[in-house]
């Protein structure tokens, strides 16, 4: 079993990287999103993967945190999820909306995927949710660089998730709420309370 694979970027196509690990060449297949987040050709990186073994071929799947190796795991453990969907869904969701999507039954967002119809979606979030945590995953969401620098530091992540928790039990997607949340740009100063009613001032339009 292949856990990771670190080398040079060769190549790249539109759904995979041809990676150069000490002379011998990896395809491997990857969310399209990594595609993005990579400088291109010549750049070494670093790819946890999963290895799928057909009876025609052997296929490598990669990515660049363990987070998104999890979920891509926990996806193809679904019921009628292979690791192409599993793939697809990630390329258009993401590790941390998919969670946020799973936990607030979002499967309309899930759908979204290429091949990935409503059934499909609905089955992943029946047999995911309860494996997932609102707190946890709002705290990967934080860890991302991306979050952390769009959230202030002096808000504090605990008032921020409580006013997204709050938003949740009204009945909005969890995606929706944490998108909200941050757009307030909470200050030390504000308690959950006035950052709700800014939240839902911004959502009234």
């Amino acid at each position: 079993m292949i856990a990771f694979l670190r080398g040079e970027i060769a190549d790249m196509t539109e759904g995979s990287l041809i990676l150069d690990v000490n002379g011998i060449g990896y395809e491997v297949l990857v969310p399209g999103q990594l595609l993005s987040m990579v400088e291109g050709i010549g750049q070494t990186v670093k790819l946890y993967t999963y290895m799928q073994v057909r009876e025609d071929a052997v296929v490598l799947y990669g990515f660049l945190t363990k987070d998104d190796l999890q979920m891509f795991r926990m996806l193809i453990g679904v019921s009628g999820v292979g690791p192409r969907a599993g793939l697809n869904i990630l390329s258009a969701i993401g590790a941390d909306d998919l969670r946020f999507a799973i936990l607030a039954d979002d499967a309309k967002r899930i759908s979204k995927a290429p091949g990935v119809g409503a059934k499909t979606a609905r089955k992943i979030i029946l047999e995911l949710k309860d494996r997932l945590d609102l707190e946890e995953a709002f705290e990967k969401k934080l860890s991302s660089g991306h979050a952390m620098q769009e959230v202030s530091a002096a808000a504090g992540s605990q008032t921020v998730q409580d006013a997204v928790e709050a938003l949740v039990a009204l009945g909005y997607g969890s995606t929706e709420a944490l998108k909200v949340v941050r757009s307030v740009n909470p200050t030390e100063d504000m308690d959950v309370e006035t950052i709700l009613k800014e939240a839902l001032k911004r959502m009234a339009f």
